[in-house]
């Protein structure tokens, strides 16, 4: 891997990671169209591809660091409402990594190909038209919640609906932020909880990844490639997240949907020529990790 393709994938999965569109799938063809984990450095790719998010995770941590500074007092019992944090986003939490460590070899056996990333982004862009719609439709509907309002029941239902990110191209974010505002949270609350949230589960994927592959993917890209990509995925990341912000607070969630839509049908179009090349890995590969897309 030359340093170039570190800087591009480090952009891409910053950018990415907590937009509503799919990390995991963008790296995927990134990757192929690189042609980069066609071939023995197939499972040290994937495992990059992973390990590159906790510059994703270090970029949420220090843009929300009150709440982390807050759920860290919590746990030495100097604030109340932050150890309430800290416990809903482990309950929201549980049901994936649950989730993951019964599925992960069927989904990596199955799902982790160009096709059904394809469908997940099609799929989800019309969910996203959908929600958009209703809300337009029912203006009565205004959430006004915030995170002190968070229940333990909306916290486990957007657990829930996290596991449906577990089929790449899904989205992480997409399903924890539309869980969010269908359980009554503002906008805004809604993409805090679902960042914050992201980073218990992307860490957890994150440091099995390092631990497990680390010497392996040393190996085969040496250092200099994973700092430069941590680097540039926490820059990424940063500048994403704060746009997002921003740009849900004045619009809507459509514009993200249109975008899977039109993504989806190059993807297919780029496979119909060939120039996308379907590789599934078999189930023994198991690569690397429980992965939230």
């Amino acid at each position: 891997m030359e340093l170039w393709q570190s800087v591009i994938l480090g952009l891409v999965e910053g950018i990415t990671e907590y937009l509503p569109v799919s990390s995991t799938g963008h790296l995927l063809i990134t990757q192929r169209l690189m042609g980069i984990g066609l071939a023995d450095d197939k499972v040290a790719s994937d495992a990059f591809a992973i390990s590159i998010q906790g510059g994703a995770i270090a970029a949420v941590m220090g843009l929300y660091y009150k709440h982390v500074w807050q759920m860290f007092l919590g746990l030495l019992g100097k604030s109340p409402d932050g150890l309430q944090l800290l416990l809903k986003l482990i309950v929201a939490f549980c049901p994936a990594a649950l989730a993951a460590l019964t599925l992960e070899k069927w989904i990596k056996g199955h799902l982790f190909g160009i096709h059904p990333i394809i469908f997940a982004w099609f799929v989800g862009g019309v969910i996203i038209l959908l929600v958009s719609r209703w809300k337009r439709n029912n203006p009565r509907a205004e959430n006004s919640k915030s995170l002190a309002d968070l229940t333990w029941r909306m916290a486990l239902v957007i657990g829930l609906l996290q596991c449906v990110a577990m089929w790449p191209g899904t989205s992480r974010s997409l399903m924890t932020i539309v869980g969010g505002i269908l359980v009554g949270l503002r906008p805004k609350e809604a993409v805090e909880f679902s960042f914050l949230l992201g980073v218990m589960t992307l860490g957890a994927a994150t440091a099995k990844d390092t631990l497990e592959y680390g010497p392996l993917m040393l190996q085969t890209f040496g250092l200099s490639n994973l700092l430069v990509g941590f680097l540039a995925s926490t820059f990424s990341a940063a500048l994403a997240v704060k746009w997002l912000v921003t740009y849900l607070q004045k619009h809507g969630m459509g514009i993200f949907g249109w975008y899977r839509i039109a993504v989806a049908i190059i993807a297919a179009c780029l496979v119909g020529f060939g120039i996308l090349t379907e590789r599934r890995p078999e189930p023994t590969e198991a690569p690397s990790v429980s992965e939230i897309d």
